[in-house]
């Protein structure tokens, strides 16, 4: 192995040895504790710290890293405190995820530090997001991902990569190419020689270096950052190295033939780095000593700091109170003077004056999605915006809902807000894992909020066929950590979006698109929101109560005048949280109850709503509650078969049966 200095000082040099020997003696102890049964698992990267400490010592102390399994030597080299480190590996409270994640499942925003979840991909588009929010502020700064090459066989990986591209962002993903994922080696993954023949298919820069060299490491992140702080794009960066343990150390190393073992083992970046500083002179045996022996004392003291702290009692009401960034609504927003003004609008008009008014309420709001910028959107809600606001804010996307809802994470990690417009709802499936395992849980792991709103184009009614028609809320509806809103009308339509962005949680936002120009409605012109989590009477009436949602209000206000029967239509209008004192008042008042929706009807929220009634309420029911819902097939396309889908004429049966009962 070579080392070339170039013009680095000795006390550099040394720097990077001190850094470089950290995590490998961590490491040691670790492994030792993990046979002792005091840490539950471990990923090794004995062999690759030369990539995550020579990169990470090679940036600005307050740019952002995203690492993954193997790299300790972020964490060391942006001196997280050991005493925290070795806690959360615990999993005790004084860790950084309170016990809720182990290994490197958290951020810290203190040091700069994004850590991943299992799904080893989504991180890629959370760079970009960084990224973004730096070039948006004109910032010259850089964010460094990392991949490992198994990882990279990730849709997530392609998805990051061409928005960097297409966006031109600082960032330096670097593949550490260890030559297995797992155990799976590298023939078996992909068919190309190396990851910079991906490169420029991308459009972007692509580099290779040894990444068992810290010096070579270094210096060439060292010299790329320098330039994209001036000069903003995307670069793949190839790290060639070797992981010399096991996957996690109880997959072994079993799969890997001997004679590899014993070649990288040669190429060891701590003893070949250590050994050529000695050569130089620039080390000595007594300073090696010395260095060694200062950082043993940090770590048997970080570890006497983390075996004092007990393990954490769990708080039930801390651990519910925790999936939600907490949050006080402006009610001053919620009572507008000018109701009495108010002016008759449709349904997409409410959307849209919504969304004008907030994005010039918060200018740190971006818009992202597929042809909303000068198309306007399919639906034309953001026509005219790229003028008012500017293609900065109003955001184009290539077709990739993983990688932008992701870069609204990383927005978000910024302190901007952001919006992602599903073109259908039903396409949310291609960005389903960033919004129930990223968005949802950050807050809940390690105290970052995702402050995105997800609006998502809903519903049948429209012979769209089944990729282009179905409700999907419920998805969502099981996921903690994410707020679901769904207006019936265009007051509520305006007031519910205001009122995600306002909120710093993420909000799923369905919007009914057969009610886009069909539907008008008294809306004010001036600003304001509608409260999340409260349900309200569209209508009252003392023989029966129908809760719903969506399109089911318009469709029990109509069933319910044609059949003569006075009812409660109670419109729960948010669905995570639901409204369980709106829910219990009707059923208390009126004793029989119908629970309505377009979704179908297994798993659907009618279900959880009807259980909750059971379960709550049983004393005050006259009747069974009944479910109503759309059948438990796809949505079909011909209008004939998709009205026999949909619930109406089994709501008009119900209904009859419910009041005479």
């Amino acid at each position: 192995m070579t080392f070339d200095r170039k013009d680095y000082a000795n006390d550099t040099l040394l720097h990077l040895y001190r850094e470089l020997l950290k995590p490998r003696l961590i490491e040691e102890k670790m492994l030792i504790l993990l046979r002792q049964g005091k840490v539950s698992k471990w990923f090794s990267g004995i062999g690759q710290e030369a990539i995550s400490v020579g990169s990470t010592l090679a940036l600005e102390a307050d740019e952002y890293i995203l690492p993954l399994h193997r790299n300790l030597g972020v964490f060391t080299g942006r001196q997280v405190p050991l005493g925290r480190l070795f806690a959360q590996w615990q999993g005790k409270r004084t860790g950084y995820t309170k016990g809720r994640d182990r290994s490197f499942h958290f951020g810290t925003n203190e040091h700069h530090i994004v850590g991943m979840i299992s799904h080893l991909g989504p991180q890629l588009a959370v760079a970009n997001g960084i990224a973004l929010a730096d070039v948006l502020d004109n910032k010259p700064k850089v964010t460094i991902t990392y991949s490992g090459d198994g990882g990279a066989s990730e849709g997530d990986f392609h998805e990051a990569l061409n928005v960097a591209a297409v966006w031109q962002l600082p960032v330096i993903f670097i593949i550490e190419n260890n030559g297995y994922g797992l155990s799976t080696p590298s023939n078996e993954q992909f068919r190309f020689k190396s990851f910079i023949d991906k490169g420029p298919a991308y459009g972007m820069e692509a580099v290779q270096v040894d990444g068992n060299n810290i010096l070579e490491v270094f210096d060439t992140v060292h010299r790329l950052a320098q330039d994209l702080r001036q000069n903003p794009r995307p670069v793949l960066l190839e790290a060639l190295t070797f992981r010399m343990r096991g996957h996690e150390e109880a997959s072994g190393t079993k799969y890997v033939p001997q004679s590899l073992m014993e070649e990288w083992a040669k190429k060891d970046p701590v003893e070949n780095y250590e050994k050529w500083l000695m050569e130089e002179n620039i080390l000595t045996e007594t300073a090696k000593h010395s260095i060694r022996e200062k950082i043993k004392g940090e770590i048997e003291a970080g570890l006497k700091e983390a075996d004092a702290v007990p393990m954490p009692t769990a708080d039930v009401q801390e651990e519910i109170a925790d999936m939600y960034r907490s949050f006080s609504p402006n009610t001053e927003n919620q009572t507008p003077d000018t109701e009495n003004q108010a002016r008759e609008i449709r349904f997409i008009d409410a959307i849209q004056e919504g969304l004008r008014q907030s994005m010039e309420k918060y200018p740190e709001l971006v818009l992202m999605g597929q042809d909303i910028a000068d198309y306007g959107g399919v639906f034309k809600i953001t026509d005219g915006f790229v003028a008012q606001f500017g293609k900065a804010r109003v955001r184009n996307t290539p077709l990739c809902e993983s990688a932008i809802v992701g870069a609204g994470l990383g927005l978000s990690i910024k302190k901007k807000k952001a919006m992602v417009e599903m073109q259908f709802a039903d396409f949310v499936t291609c960005g389903f894992n960033q919004i129930v395992n990223n968005l949802a849980k950050s807050h809940y792991r390690w105290g970052q909020n995702a402050d995105v709103v997800v609006r998502m184009p809903t519903g049948a009614g429209t012979a769209a066929g089944p990729f282009h028609s179905q409700s999907n809320e419920a998805w969502f509806t099981h996921t903690p950590g994410l707020k679901v809103v769904y207006p019936s009308n265009p007051h509520d339509a305006k007031g519910l979006l205001c009122a995600a962005f306002e909120d710093p949680n993420p909000v799923m936002y369905f919007e009914h698109k057969l009610l886009y120009r069909s539907l008008t409605g008294p809306v004010p012109e001036a600003y304001y929101t509608t409260p999340i989590g409260q349900a309200v009477l569209a209508q009252e009436g003392d023989e029966l109560s129908v809760i719903t949602y969506g399109m089911g209000v318009h469709w029990a206000q109509q069933l319910c005048k044609e059949l003569n029967i006075s009812a409660d239509v109670l419109d729960l209008r948010t669905l995570l949280p639901w409204d369980q004192e709106a829910v219990r008042r009707t059923v208390e008042k009126n004793g029989r109850v119908l629970v309505l929706h377009e979704d179908t009807l297994t798993g659907g929220l009618g279900g959880e709503i009807a259980a909750w009634i059971g379960e709550h309420c049983f004393s005050s029911l006259d009747a069974p509650v009944r479910r109503v819902a759309s059948l438990d097939t796809a949505i079909p396309f011909a209008p004939p078969l998709e009205s026999a889908f949909l619930p109406q004429q089994r709501l008009r049966e119900q209904l009859v049966a419910l009041r005479n009962y």
